[in-house]
């Protein structure tokens, strides 16, 4: 094996243990907030006002704002 069948091996290595931190690190980090488990309460559950953009060809652009 010369140097640079070492030196490839070395590079492919360390990409796959950086894919594998990366992933493992998602995980960990994902599963410690805790925040989005789907229970109602706080300002967080109300709902976002709905917006709808109207117009007709040769009209202006309305734009309706509805709050819930």
């Amino acid at each position: 094996m010369d140097w640079q069948q070492i030196a490839a091996l070395t590079i492919v290595a360390s990409t796959v243990a950086l894919f594998v931190w990366a992933r493992a690190r998602k995980r960990t980090k994902a599963s410690g907030l805790g925040k989005h488990c789907g229970c109602s309460g706080g300002p967080a559950s109300e709902s976002p006002p709905v917006t709808t953009l109207r117009g007709r060809k040769g009209q202006r652009a309305q734009l309706i704002v509805k709050l819930k």
